[in-house]
């Protein structure tokens, strides 16, 4: 069950597809943060909604927000994806301790050993104020997460 709106996001500390500690506290009382779990790299799904932010990324990462995708892959794997994919947004491995940050937030399938397609919305006070949580082969909407960073 994935952590519910109005509770504190949970801390973590994970690498990036260039090998760099990112925390999410690192942002409290500076930017909101647009989290958002995926699946796999390289795969149909993933890679399209990615694309998606990606055509859209004034919205997620500019002077108010910062967006962090979360898969369970490996920083070798998450930093050729990028540059393959031109990605120029934090990609965050959660490989391991094996999706250790995707339980915390409740999105993690155990069975598959991914995360599901969960996004929320951290506001500047650490606290989240919007989710969403798909099932694996379902698409998420990217204008969502644009009118859920304007309510804030």
């Amino acid at each position: 069950m994935a952590i519910e709106v109005g509770t504190e996001a949970p801390d973590f500390e994970l690498k990036d597809n260039h090998g760099r500690a990112v925390r999410l506290s690192g942002f409290r009382g500076e930017k909101n943060v647009l989290l958002f779990f995926y699946p796999f790299a390289f795969t149909g799904v993933c890679t399209g909604e990615l694309r998606e932010l990606r055509a859209h990324l004034p919205s997620f990462v500019n002077d108010d927000t910062q967006l962090l995708a979360v898969s369970a892959d490996s920083v070798p794997t998450l930093r050729v994806f990028g540059d393959q994919e031109d990605l120029e947004f934090p990609l965050l491995s959660d490989f391991w301790p094996h999706g250790e940050t995707s339980r915390a937030y409740g999105v993690f399938d155990e069975e598959k050993g991914c995360a599901v397609r969960g996004t929320f919305v951290v506001d500047k006070a650490g606290l989240v104020r919007w989710s969403v949580v798909n099932a694996l082969p379902d698409a998420r909407d990217t204008a969502d997460y644009v009118k859920a960073l304007e309510a804030l």
